[in-house]
């Protein structure tokens, strides 16, 4: 790891990865925050298409609209934070999906081209595991004992399965990738291990497996001129430091088949000098994370925390604190 990246340094910005989002979640935030409604008409215009109407349509929370409604609140609530709370981020992560929105908020690329990006790499997933003969899903657990769990994964392994570890979260949380068939005995193995199952998502992501993914997703990407970020960033594969567009391009990449390792990255945001760390997007689990909120003070910049006139003000005055057990419940 390099050393700090100055003396100036100091404040990160993070874009979360997206778990399942419904309109009944967003939707009002969408239509009611000022911030919101600008980024929607950008997204409008870029679609050719209402994204409100087509978002409301969506059922499942991680159809290609859905995906797109979460890019707009990111960016948008990144967009709010610099104008009431005076961000001025020094550098800048986005585990999975937040990717996506660090593209833009960086000018790597332009907004549409974001959100164009961002549809036709959701149109390329689902073709693609349109065509797997069997659903692979990938599955959060957590408070799960680290050296048994090892055992047991490799136990799958070994007995001819595929299950391969898709990211490390925190000290006792991983995401996991199997085929659906298998979920309900992994469930019920972490169990017995006294873990606890958090949300699934489908299709899998994250995984060596799909590499002929990553492949279709060069194809995509190559079609979009990326431009050197204005800031720093920090790759969620293992806290590289991605500086130059060519750098930015093979993160986007990793994310298809390489893990996430939120705790390196952590590490590396802190040994850049980070202490104060903005989380901007309608996050329920990196903002709460043990590694997280011991490494930095944490402002969570969500859709719920602006509902309350005043709210994020008092929370970025005061940072936040995990209570204890809040994974369990995230």
């Amino acid at each position: 790891m390099s050393g700090p990246l100055g003396a100036g340094a100091g404040t990160a910005v993070v874009f979360p990865g997206m778990g399942p989002s419904t309109f009944d979640d967003l939707g009002r935030f969408l239509v009611l925050d000022r911030y919101a409604r600008a980024r929607v008409a950008q997204a409008d215009e870029a679609l050719g298409e209402s994204l409100l109407a087509g978002f409301r349509a969506e059922r499942d929370g991680l159809g290609v609209l859905s995906q797109v409604a979460f890019l707009v609140c990111s960016l948008a609530l990144a967009d709010r934070a610099e104008a009431e709370l005076d961000l001025r981020p020094d550098v800048a992560a986005g585990p999975c999906f937040g990717q996506r929105a660090l593209t833009a908020y960086t000018g790597a690329l332009d907004p549409a081209a974001a959100i164009r990006l961002t549809v036709e790499l959701a149109r390329c997933e689902e073709e693609y595991f349109a065509a797997e003969p069997e659903e692979l899903v990938t599955q959060c657990f957590v408070r799960v004992p680290d050296e048994p769990f090892a055992e047991a994964v490799a136990a799958y392994v070994d007995s001819g399965e595929w299950v391969e570890v898709s990211g490390r979260l925190d000290r006792d949380a991983y995401l996991v990738s199997l085929r659906a068939g298998l979920l309900d005995e992994m469930v019920e193995t972490v169990r017995r291990l006294e873990g606890y199952t958090m949300q699934t998502l489908r299709p899998a992501v994250h995984a060596r497996r799909f590499g002929p993914l990553r492949r279709r997703a060069e194809a995509v990407l190559s079609r979009y001129p990326l431009g050197e970020p204005a800031l720093p960033l920090i790759a969620d594969q293992d806290g590289r430091l991605v500086r130059t567009a060519e750098e930015l391009r093979t993160m986007l990449l990793d994310t298809f088949d390489r893990a996430l390792d939120w705790p390196a990255t952590v590490a590396a945001l802190h040994g850049h000098g980070v202490r104060t760390v903005y989380v901007t997007g309608p996050d329920l689990m990196f903002h709460r994370l043990d590694c997280t909120t011991s490494s930095f003070r944490v402002v969570p910049v969500t859709h719920k925390t602006v509902a309350k006139p005043g709210a994020l003000r008092e929370r970025s005055e005061r940072g936040q604190q995990s209570p204890a057990g809040a994974r369990a419940n995230s």
